[in-house]
């Protein structure tokens, strides 16, 4: 998984007094010597949970027709995963500060191993639903252990080298899950048809659990408490704000509008605690300035463009043409590879030499691979050059990801951790569930080439947004600020960290 070659343990760097605010991990002078095998169970234990945020796009209506249930069911199949995923995140990041970052890592990937298989088991649409859900808390408990895990386990440049590989996995992830889904569909190994989408997290997780003893402990410099209030308060924004959006025939608003009230409590509450030094679930310093609010929303809004859209080409493919599950994964091959090529690109020299200004670049490219998608479906209900638009989607989408990480992630601080990385990954999960709940449920009115018009429209409008989110995050002079401080946080390992001193 990883990109790099394994290079030889380093030497111990030169000692370093201890800093106020930094974990023990990260006072610690020693390089950890297996870094790169640890980076490779962590890149895979994050791809194993996003690519099942996706990877029953294509196979969910062959679940319905199996195991019965109406064609609104269908979008269910990823929200029963992705929101309890979201709405667990924080409580996720906050544990791992708590009791350990590796010890819940592990108890995670376990947990999601027995989830896939009874999900592989199911014998109901009801069953696979409840074990969805459990699958989609497990993963809540893996991924806010990333970013700290590696800040522990990597010193100077290196750590950005390190954080740099978490875009284009969780990027390529999410978009090879449909392709992935169709050709194990279509493949029906041993007569298993769609129950292999599952099956296939158990060699990937048993990996995880082989590297998982090269990881290093780490947890938060002090133990925070886990907040229930806050928990009950976030998890009832988001439920109340999604589940109406996938209640066909029914008005969403008034619910809509109760969990925007319960946002807000839960908005103030926060900021309660954090005036009175209780523990809360969002670590005050974060939303400081407007830049990482600005990130929340951009990452939210990316991945509900880009999961969303990716729902709406499968579903007129199978609902709208009778495609089979093979040709609605392939059709998305080209994403898949359009994001590999951009995120190498990006990557490789553009991040590097252009910043931040490489994102707007990549929401452009985005937005123009769409507005070529609508020009398709003018064609018919089966446009042959649909695959094209979507490898400029794709590739739109690998110039973004990396710059929007790259940008996000460098200023954290250690008491941050934990919170921002739970943060991002919860807007990520619930941008994807409300994607797929306003997408697909602006398709599903009209289950035709129309319905496919209509939603990516929809999506151009969500583009535009993210663009302006994108310049609040990296355009004012405190990200500036904050980004150069970072960067001198890495130039020489020997130094105090720029916020210590």
């Amino acid at each position: 998984m990883s990109a790099h070659p394994l290079p030889p343990p380093s030497a111990p760097s030169t000692s370093r007094r201890p800093v106020a605010g930094q974990s023990a991990a990260e006072q610690s002078p020693t390089v950890h010597p297996h870094r790169w095998w640890a980076l490779c169970a962590l890149l895979t234990a994050e791809a194993m949970n996003l690519l099942d945020a996706t990877i029953v796009q294509v196979a969910a209506p062959r679940m319905r027709a199996d195991l019965g249930g109406p064609a609104a069911a269908v979008p269910w199949l990823t929200t029963a995963y992705t929101l309890p995923f979201a709405v667990l995140l924080l409580t996720g990041g906050r544990l791992g500060d708590r009791a350990g970052r590796r010890r819940v890592f592990r108890i995670g990937v376990a947990g999601f191993l027995l989830a896939s298989l009874a999900c592989a088991c199911a014998p109901t649409l009801g069953a696979l639903l409840a074990f969805r859900a459990v699958q989609g808390a497990a993963a809540a408990a893996i991924v806010p252990q990333t970013i700290g895990l590696i800040k522990a386990m990597f010193r100077g440049p290196e750590t950005a080298r390190a954080l740099g590989t978490i875009g284009p996995v969780m990027g390529l992830a999410a978009v090879a899950g449909p392709v992935l889904g169709g050709v194990l569909t279509h493949a029906d190994l041993l007569g298993s048809s769609w129950r292999a989408v599952f099956l296939v997290n158990l060699p990937l997780a048993l990996a995880v659990l082989a590297l998982a003893p090269l990881l290093t402990e780490d947890r938060a410099p002090r133990r925070p408490g886990l907040d229930p209030a806050g928990s009950v308060l976030a998890a009832l924004a988001t439920g109340l704000v999604v589940l109406p959006l996938l209640a066909t025939g029914t008005t969403p608003m008034p619910w809509t509008a109760v969990g925007a009230l319960a946002a807000v409590a839960f908005a103030v509450h926060q900021r309660r605690g954090a005036r009175r030094g209780a523990d809360t679930l969002v670590e005050p310093s974060l939303l400081a300035s407007v830049r990482f609010p600005a990130a929340l929303a951009a990452l939210s809004l990316a991945f509900a463009a880009t999961t969303g859209l990716s729902l709406v080409v499968v579903l007129q493919l199978q609902l709208g043409s009778g495609a089979d599950p093979l040709a609605a994964g392939l059709t998305l091959l080209p994403m898949s590879a359009g994001l590999a090529a951009g995120s190498l690109w990006a990557g490789a020299s553009l991040v590097r030499r252009y910043g931040a200004r490489v994102m707007p670049a990549g929401l452009a490219v985005m937005a123009l691979g769409v507005l070529a998608a609508i020009g398709t479906y003018r064609t018919g209900e089966r446009p042959e050059a649909l695959p094209y638009a979507l490898a400029v989607v794709g590739l739109g989408q690998g110039l973004f990801t990396p710059a929007f990480f790259t940008t996000a992630l460098k200023p954290l601080r250690p008491q941050e951790t934990g919170s921002a990385a739970g943060l991002l990954n919860a807007v990520q999960q619930l941008g994807s569930t409300l994607g797929v709940a306003v997408l697909g449920r602006i398709y599903l009115a009209a289950p035709d080439a129309t319905g496919a018009q209509r939603a990516c429209w929809v999506t151009v409008g969500v583009l535009a947004a993210v663009g302006v989110a994108g310049r609040l995050m990296s355009g004012s002079r405190g990200a500036r600020t904050a980004t150069r401080a970072a960067e001198s946080d890495g130039v020489s390992d020997h130094r105090e960290p720029t916020h210590a001193r």
